[in-house]
């Protein structure tokens, strides 16, 4: 997901950084006191996407209840260290850095943002220790973009932006039967560049137009002066691929501008905040793309969103907490399958994972350690999520 604009101090900072963490990974010892196993957890608990680092938490600590009632590696007890990353690319570098030079765990689940992930996996891809994103979605998160190459310590649970932006355009031309459609595009946000990019090639190759596309920026508060002329070219539906900050303020402000099309996303919708920001009428005749529902029939899924439940106040997991959760299921089975707590050692495992079973699916790893998994599709009924539809890949 996003925020690329200190990406070029921040990787110069991450460089001076890596002489002081080269052979973290190969610290026998490192993250394994006794009978405990430090992981790390480098979420947005603060900031801008807060909501996604709390839902991340709250499905971690889920995980970790259920792997440490069997323990790992005959018994050992996994521990979680928490590194606030305050939605930003330069504190995931500085958290990166101290949950592997000081805390000394052996792999970190986090960030979400792709960005934050982008940045700070030139720390844990130098100290070799496993990195691993519930929900950045940019294919640079785990591929180089200069090289071509996997980058070795990166994997994440989720789809990449590619497939999400084809999903999102095949739906609104093959379902919904729409033609014209006007982009709102976040260029702050690499995550909203990317499935921009997608979604317009896959739209237009379905025979669809895009008549407007504009831009904001995040943290802007005022988009009618850009909905007035996004209005003006009469799109029979709008797409945001942004974040539910500013997705929830321009829905809000398009509907009291008698702007009454479809209105659709990406993952970066998926929070309990956007019906508090847009209003519950407002969403109606929205959709987002994401990887995972509630409403999933699977026995496992059931399991999980009762146990979510009972740990969280009769709330609903929301496609965060359903990824970390999987995202942490899938750092103890690499620590088991490795027979060893020696970080290079668990990212060596975590390659080969082929056929896990997850709550948001199952996860194989390809050669870029990508999973491939299916997307849903999430309609929004006065303030509530639904389950649409399920596209494969």
């Amino acid at each position: 997901m996003k925020k690329m604009t200190k990406m070029f101090s921040v990787l110069a900072a991450g460089a001076i950084m890596m002489g002081a963490l080269t052979g973290c990974g190969g610290s026998k010892g490192a993250g394994n006191a006794g009978d405990t196993i430090k992981v790390g957890a480098l979420l947005e608990m603060t900031g801008g996407s807060a909501s996604f680092g709390i839902s991340s938490k709250a499905g971690i600590d889920l995980a970790l209840k259920k792997i440490n009632e069997k323990g790992v590696l005959g018994g050992k007890k996994l521990s979680l260290v928490v590194a606030d990353n305050k939605s930003e690319a330069s504190e995931s570098t500085n958290g990166m850095q101290k949950l592997i030079s000081q805390d000394k765990v052996v792999a970190v689940i986090g960030p979400n943002i792709s960005s934050g992930v982008i940045a700070a996996g030139a720390i844990n891809n130098s100290a070799k220790v496993l990195g691993i994103t519930p929900m950045g979605t940019n294919p640079d998160v785990t591929v180089d973009p200069k090289t071509g190459k996997t980058r070795a310590y990166n994997f994440r649970t989720c789809f990449i932006d590619p497939f999400q932006g084809t999903v999102m355009a095949s739906y609104v031309s093959k379902e919904l039967n729409l033609k014209k459609a006007a982009i709102l595009v976040d260029n702050t946000s690499d995550y909203s560049k990317g499935l921009t990019q997608f979604f317009k090639e896959n739209f237009e190759k379905n025979g669809g137009a895009i008549v407007a596309e504009e831009a904001y920026l995040q943290k802007d508060t005022d988009f009618k002066a850009t909905l007035t002329k996004i209005k003006a070219e009469a799109p029979d539906f709008i797409y945001i691929p942004g974040y539910y900050q500013e997705v929830g303020l321009i829905v809000k402000q398009a509907r009291e501008m008698g702007i009454n099309v479809p209105i659709a996303g990406g993952d970066g919708w998926d929070s309990a905040k956007l019906p508090e920001i847009a209003g519950k009428a407002a969403l109606n005749n929205t959709f987002f793309s994401s990887l995972y529902s509630p409403d999933d029939a699977s026995d496992l899924n059931k399991n999980f969103v009762e146990e979510f439940k009972k740990a969280n106040k009769g709330a609903n997991p929301d496609v965060f907490a359903a990824l970390a959760y999987d995202s942490t299921m899938l750092v103890a089975q690499a620590i088991e399958d490795a027979k060893s707590a020696e970080p290079a050692k668990i990212a060596e495992a975590m390659a080969k994972i082929k056929g896990f079973k997850g709550v948001s699916g199952e996860v194989t790893f390809n050669e870029q350690h990508n999973p491939i998994k299916s997307a849903v599709i999430i309609e929004h009924k006065d303030g509530a999520q639904t389950f649409k539809a399920k596209v494969n890949p």
